[in-house]
């Protein structure tokens, strides 16, 4: 009796179940990598990774909602400074 293993032509070698593409891991581990980095310790990769993706969703929208407001927060002071320094020839 012969016993080799099957050739991989009798196989679909497709993507046959729901998961992700290629370009949407990215995408998934940019995600990760972004909430631990800005969560400045608060979380490790695990618990994101396992994360429901609603919560994970809820959680990178209010990190770029805070980012958002410190860049505002910057170009409000510079515009201050710029108007300070103009008015005042000294």
């Amino acid at each position: 009796m012969k016993t080799e293993a099957p050739s991989s032509l009798g196989f679909k070698l497709e993507q046959t179940f729901f998961g992700f593409k290629p370009q949407d891991r990215v995408q998934l581990h940019e995600n990760i990598f972004n909430l631990i980095w800005h969560g400045e310790g608060r979380w490790d990769w695990d618990t994101i990774y396992d994360m429901p993706i609603f919560l994970r969703k809820f959680y990178i929208k209010r990190v770029n909602a805070i980012i958002q407001e410190r860049i505002d927060r910057v170009e409000q002071q510079q515009k201050q400074r710029s108007r300070t320094t103009t008015k005042s020839p000294r």
